[in-house]
């Protein structure tokens, strides 16, 4: 059965897939309200909860030209201004304050077969997760879409020699407080990760792109010291194994245009959007203050 959280992850999903189909004809609340089965005043309330902006202050984040002009800009913006001086909560996501460790040769090459893993299930603003640590870090998230024992035999495929407890430990507790709109108390979050020097790289790289910004693959390439490889870098990001937290997400064309992702589309556009409308509420807040 789902939590109330996935059912309303579901309803907001399904509202963006509304707004996406059909932007050029601008829907109106009552429109959109109206096809997830909701009452205006309740589906803008329960948008507002969700996201903490409108639902068309939500679509403008989502717009093409949106995109396009963060592209565009250069150097420190207010917000990472705000960041860099230990004003802003939501700017400890920098690429500092997550640490990556790679899996040793032998944690590699045979499964996992000296770890033991822990891992638990649990709801996020996006959808069901699976997420799983060993005693150096979260080595695996994804969001579970086809029930949790096929995600967890998923998980097992990647580290088919490792020990297995149904556990929720610390590391996870700390890495699942990304899900929040209060980044303040985060902790440093630590993954430990099975990949290639070449993986390692990209990923680490992408942990460079701040909340609510975006990056083009070409670009990744290019900070991650592979001019031209933008095709192997959309391979790397493909393989990202830990959802969120290594955010492959705000990797899109140069167009301007969202693209795809492998938790879906309308999965994609909601983490952008909610990631925007979160930067924009840490500025606003630092602005007043």
């Amino acid at each position: 059965m789902k939590t109330q959280q996935e059912l309303d992850y579901n309803r907001i999903a399904e509202a963006i897939k509304f707004f996406r189909e059909n932007f050029k004809a601008q829907p109106s609340l009552d429109e959109v309200a109206e096809h997830v089965h909701l009452s205006p005043f309740h589906f803008q309330r329960m948008f507002l909860q969700w996201a903490g902006v409108t639902p068309k202050q939500f679509l403008q984040y989502l717009s093409v030209e949106h995109a396009k002009e963060i592209l565009k800009k250069t150097g420190a913006s207010l917000f990472d201004t705000a960041y860099e001086t230990g004003l802003s909560g939501t700017g400890r996501l920098h690429d500092l304050f997550i640490k990556v460790e790679g899996m040793t040769p032998g944690e590699y090459k045979n499964g996992g077969a000296s770890l033991i893993i822990n891992y638990s299930f649990a709801d996020t603003p996006f959808g069901k997760v699976i997420v799983a640590s060993t005693d150096k870090g979260i080595c695996h998230m994804a969001f579970v879409d086809d029930g949790e024992q096929k995600a967890l035999e998923q998980l097992k495929n990647t580290f088919p020699n490792a020990t297995y407890l149904q556990i929720v430990d610390r590391i996870q507790q700390n890495a699942l407080f990304i899900f929040t709109q209060d980044w303040s108390q985060l902790d440093e979050i630590k993954l430990h990760l099975k990949g290639t020097d070449f993986q390692l790289k990209v990923w680490e790289t992408l942990l460079q792109v701040p909340p609510g910004g975006l990056t083009t693959y070409g670009d990744l390439a290019k900070k991650a010291g592979y001019i031209g490889a933008s095709r192997a870098v959309g391979t790397s990001i493909g393989n990202n194994p830990v959802a969120f937290l290594i955010p492959c997400h705000r990797v899109i064309k140069s167009t301007g245009e969202m693209g795809q992702y492998h938790w879906g589309s309308t999965r994609k556009n909601a983490i952008i959007g909610w990631e925007a409308a979160l930067k924009s509420g840490a500025t606003e807040s630092y602005l007043k203050n």
